[in-house]
């Protein structure tokens, strides 16, 4: 063969001897038996189930990990992590002030919305807010200052599909029950929300549009939710997501001082035995993030995320079935496994 065709072949074959010998394995040795544990799980529990599951030494493990999964409140991390690159860059500070605007103000977890508009608030302490308590507002008024294009750009290598405020979730849910759903102001989608979900939220965005019940155009609140999931939006692969966290870890996004933020933003040295940390040891290193929506319910987490070599990324997702009740008890038992295929060989 002609030196100068072999020379160049010999260089690619060097190079991919050595990506091969330096890339874990996907056969990880815990990883045949983890994977029929989560079947055996799936096939016990209701709803479906994805998992994705990485030793950054040993390798990983994706069961049911393509997406779209709905993310529910864990695109709260994306977000923070999108700040905290804002401050690294020197385009934000942690002690800037942010004013409270009638427009950031949104249901759910937190009580930011209960603030007074024009009450300022930290960077810090909306980070703190939307990472400790999921506050919704204070989550908005971060996407707000970050910008949503700005946003969805930083996560476009991970395949995370058009993040969007915590108020256009709503907008958008309730638009499948009517269209004029996207007119409402905050106060009036915070006031919609006070009613239990299923036909009494229903009656409570008829009444906030100015119709009866049979004037809209769906009246069904989980067909809402069905279709709103469907979009595609707030969601992305299990498998994308572990990207994002592999690259944390590794210390490829942000500077030292921001990653140690978040770790402690993150409750790296807390334990609440909840979703699956109840079934991992108490005194393991795990910052973590939790969503729940209608039907819809996600943890994700880093095990021993300050030694990146030992790092272990869990990522479960679950759908169709009972966000809390259910969903808790099931990622509970994926803990376990984990805990007992991964975590306790490594220790003996």
């Amino acid at each position: 063969m002609n030196p100068r065709v072999l020379l160049p072949l010999l260089a690619v074959g060097l190079l991919l001897a050595a990506w091969l010998w330096a890339s874990p394995s996907s056969e990880a040795p815990w990883r045949a038996e983890l994977q029929e544990r989560l079947e055996r799980l799936d096939a016990e529990s209701p709803g479906k189930l994805g998992v994705y599951v990485e030793h950054l030494s040993e390798g990983h493990l994706d069961y049911q990990a393509e997406g779209p999964w709905y993310l529910a409140s864990t695109v709260k991390l994306p977000v923070a992590i999108a700040v905290l690159q804002g401050v690294d860059k020197g385009r934000l500070s942690l002690d800037q002030a942010v004013e409270l605007t009638a427009e950031d103000k949104v249901d759910g977890s937190g009580g930011t919305v209960w603030s007074d508009v024009g009450t300022t608030f930290s960077i810090r302490t909306l980070l703190e807010e939307m990472l400790r308590e999921s506050d919704n507002t204070a989550a908005d008024m971060l996407i707000r200052l970050v910008g949503v294009d700005t946003l969805n750009a930083s996560l476009e290598r991970y395949g995370f599909s058009q993040l969007t405020s915590l108020l256009q979730v709503r907008q958008d849910l309730y638009a499948e029950l009517h269209p004029d759903a996207r007119n409402l102001s905050n106060q009036q989608i915070v006031e919609v929300a006070a009613a239990p979900i299923g036909p009494e939220r229903v009656q409570a965005l008829a009444n906030a549009l100015g119709l009866t019940p049979g004037q809209l155009e769906q009246d069904d609140l989980d067909e809402a939710y069905r279709r709103y999931y469907a979009q595609g939006r707030n969601s992305s692969s299990l498998t994308g997501y572990g990207a994002l966290l592999r690259d944390l870890v590794r210390g490829e996004l942000l500077s030292d001082a921001s990653q140690q933020l978040l770790y402690q933003l993150t409750g790296l040295n807390q334990y609440e035995a909840y979703r699956l940390e109840a079934g991992l040891a108490e005194d393991l290193p795990f910052i973590q993030k939790t969503g729940t929506q209608q039907g819809r319910a996600c943890h994700v987490g880093v095990a021993r995320p300050e030694t990146p070599e030992q790092a272990l990324i869990i990522i479960a997702c679950a759908a169709d079935l009972d966000e809390n009740r259910e969903a808790g008890a099931l990622f509970e038992r994926i803990g376990e496994a984990i805990q007992q295929t991964v975590l306790q060989p490594q220790a003996g």
